[in-house]
């Protein structure tokens, strides 16, 4: 839990120097570049989370794997979490960091659970939908689950819209149990 609090601090004060600069949307980019490489190469994340090897082999790897590839903030941000021991916060840092742009530009990622694959145009529908609902841009992503039976689940943020026909079954099943007592 310390690494998520930890981590939205580190986010923080990286957002609030992107912001001063202007470089919200650019810093964003790079930071999910490092987390594609995190969470595509075990071996990378492995080294730089091992306790064993030094903080300055550590900012080693980091410069030969970033330098000229993101900015310079992001870079002494990695290499600053390297220095204070911090590497297991990278990831919590870069989703809180996602969270704060996605904020400040009214933005919200969304998960629809749907028992089959959506279409593109089925998504685009759902998206402005709950676009409309919450004032923000929706960006989706569909994950099948069969065993909504029919209708979808949407997931933004914390907050779940249950719109499945397991989920009426449920509310119908909770009610009749609740009126029969």
């Amino acid at each position: 839990m310390s690494e998520l609090i930890v981590g939205r601090r580190y986010a923080k004060a990286l957002f609030a120097a992107a912001k001063e600069k202007g470089t919200i949307l650019e810093v964003e980019q790079d930071l999910l570049n490092v987390l594609d490489l995190l969470e595509q190469n075990r071996d990378f994340r492995t080294v730089l989370e091992h306790p064993n090897i030094s903080a300055e082999a550590k900012s080693d790897l980091l410069k030969r794997a970033f330098e000229g590839r993101v900015s310079e903030i992001v870079l002494n941000t990695l290499l600053l979490t390297v220095a204070k021991g911090r590497e297991t916060i990278l990831v919590p840092m870069i989703r809180a960091y996602q969270a704060y742009t996605n904020e400040e530009l009214g933005r919200a990622q969304a998960v629809v659970y749907s028992p089959f694959p959506l279409s593109d145009s089925e998504k685009a529908a759902i998206a402005e939908q709950f676009g409309k609902l919450t004032n923000k841009t929706i960006t989706l992503t569909n994950e099948v689950k069969p065993e909504l039976i029919g209708g979808i689940q949407v997931r933004i943020g914390d907050k779940l819209y249950d719109g499945s026909l397991a989920g009426k079954l449920k509310s119908m099943e909770r009610s009749l149990t609740q009126n029969a007592m």
